[in-house]
């Protein structure tokens, strides 16, 4: 089984300043409701270790391009139980605001029974750091 979901919010700054904001890891517990731990230094195809909403997990980086995108691959106990992939976007505006898209593409045996999860908690997270990382990057 397949789901994804998509949030996203016009944020009044350059993306270099949002990824600055979301790749600075270590402040993650100051001010991120949905992610509470990342590792630093991403590296395309290593794992990072990551906490979010009291899961811990270790992705597998598949995207790191600095102020447009970064992406990993996560899978709960095994490959094709209840995997994820999630990637944020940065999308530069011609009135000089950025698009931030945070989505993920579930898939797996687990997928339908999570399904209200996702729908409520799950988008909840994703707009509740999206409107948190607005706040901050918004303040300069």
């Amino acid at each position: 089984m397949r789901k994804e979901i998509t949030t996203q919010i016009e944020i009044a700054a350059t993306p270099e300043s949002v990824w600055k904001i979301l790749t600075d890891f270590e402040k993650y517990p100051e001010w991120n409701p949905f992610i509470h731990s990342l590792t630093e230094n991403p590296v395309v195809g290593e794992k990072i270790e990551a906490k979010i909403q009291n899961m811990n997990f270790k992705p597998v980086v598949l995207v790191f391009d600095k102020n447009n995108e970064f992406k990993w691959l996560g899978n709960f106990l095994f490959k094709g139980l209840f995997d994820g992939e999630h990637r944020f976007q940065l999308k530069e505006n011609p009135n000089g605001t950025t698009t931030l898209i945070q989505s993920e593409k579930f898939r797996g045996i687990l997928v339908g029974l999570m399904t209200k999860t996702l729908d409520t908690k799950t988008i909840a997270g994703f707009n509740e750091m999206n409107q948190k990382l607005k706040e901050l990057a918004e303040k300069g």
